[in-house]
């Protein structure tokens, strides 16, 4: 059913947006959120987190003429709720028939939809080096990216197709955590020209922004390693070899190659500060290695990843900052408010990076979450095969990023 064919409640319901319902929940406010979306959409991916309660009531149930006790029982009376469900139209309708029987409810502004809009900026404060560098955090899908700016030049990595306006200018509105650490800064905001895009692989979880921002003048830069995959638009973008460099300023970005959870995997070190590692290690895990050759391939892809870990990114010095291209609801966000951390302090928490090779390979092959929704039509969007309007492009990547092994077979006791 289409938002616009739910019928219109007597109740007045009142609308949060989005951005003010993240502000609560990262205030530390309990919140209760009644999700109207079926069961599983619910068990794909929903709001979550330690303030939160959340309760899944699919819509349908709330058409009847009357509804039944049991379900209208699961819904709390003695606090407000906020109801959600994919685009706004069923919470509205759901949140109207709460409202009419006395429930202090609202609902979610552009559901589900709305949520995965909200892109925040944090600064890195631990960064050393040259310049300042941010990282973009969308809490729908814990994807990441950074930008890096100084002396009125800027680069940006692992940037999302959908907030390609976002990158060049300040049109979009950002959300909130720390005060101190958000701002609007964008590189029209900043008064910077974004001189680089930057992948660090080909993405199997959300659609890339580097085409579009390169035909909008900035720089697309690809590895050179994952052209092979097949990508049909190598010829139009820079190609970025193991160990070449990029200048921001007084920043250098140096490609590391290190191939795993894909053949092209690359990360680049900011300033010898910090490794942009894109999916081959975060902050509370490692990269599973199965989505470019499937099960098949995933234990040669392991070996490999295991490689690139011991001998690219282990080898660096223990303070240098590892950023990855996502987080995960178990992840734990650094004093700044960013998912960063020492690399150092990941050997010491994270029994995996001391296995020995077999060890390692046996773990994370042992307990794979599933693939991310949508991975091969993902993937076929990124290599140029398959194109996509921007509306299907959001779409396609709705939900959890699921590009990481098990947390729990791989974090230290």
């Amino acid at each position: 059913m289409n938002a616009e064919d739910f019928p219109t409640p007597d109740a007045d319901v009142e609308s949060v947006t989005p951005e003010t319902l993240k502000s609560r929940i990262d205030d530390g406010e309990s919140v209760t959120i009644l999700d109207a979306r079926m069961s599983g959409d619910y068990e794909e991916w929903h709001i979550d987190g330690e303030n939160v309660e959340s309760i899944n009531v699919p819509y349908f149930h709330f058409l009847e003429d009357e509804l039944d006790a049991d379900i209208i029982a699961d819904v709390p009376d003695d606090r407000e709720v906020t109801v959600l469900c994919a685009k706004g139209g069923a919470s509205e309708y759901v949140a109207g028939t709460l409202a009419e029987r006395g429930y202090d409810v609202h609902h979610l502004e552009d559901g589900m939809n709305g949520w995965a809009r909200i892109y925040e900026t944090v600064e890195v404060t631990d960064y050393d080096g040259a310049g300042t560098l941010l990282q973009y955090q969308r809490p729908s899908s814990g994807c990441l990216g950074y930008l890096v700016y100084d002396d009125g030049e800027a680069a940006v990595i692992d940037p999302l197709r959908a907030f390609t306006d976002r990158y060049l200018d300040d049109t979009a509105e950002l959300g909130s955590a720390s005060p101190a650490s958000h701002a609007q800064q964008d590189a029209d905001e900043l008064g910077v020209d974004l001189k680089y895009a930057l992948d660090t692989h080909i993405h199997a979880d959300h659609i890339s922004g580097v085409r579009n921002l390169d035909a909008a003048g900035v720089e697309g830069v690809i590895p050179a390693a994952a052209v092979d995959r097949g990508v049909t638009y190598a010829d139009d973008l820079t190609t970025a070899e193991d160990g070449d460099t990029f200048e921001v300023g007084d920043v250098t970005i140096e490609t590391v190659a290190t191939p795993g959870h894909t053949t092209g995997m690359t990360s680049y070190l900011i300033d010898d500060s910090l490794l942009a590692t894109g999916d081959g290690l975060f902050i509370e895990s490692v990269a599973r290695p199965d989505l470019e050759e499937g099960d098949e391939g995933a234990p040669d892809a392991a070996r490999m990843l295991y490689e690139s870990l011991q001998e690219r990114v282990l080898t660096l010095p223990d303070d240098t900052l590892i950023g990855g291209a996502h987080f995960s609801d178990t992840a734990e966000p650094a004093s700044d408010g960013t998912y960063t951390a020492p690399i150092g302090q990941l050997v010491d928490e994270m029994d995996a990076l001391s296995m020995d090779e077999d060890d390692f390979v046996e773990t994370i092959l042992a307990d794979m979450p599933p693939r991310p929704a949508n991975y091969e039509d993902i993937i076929a969007t990124n290599l140029g095969q398959n194109s996509v309007d921007d509306d299907e492009a959001f779409t396609l990547e709705l939900g959890p990023n699921n590009c990481a092994a098990s947390q729990e077979s791989l974090a230290g006791d």
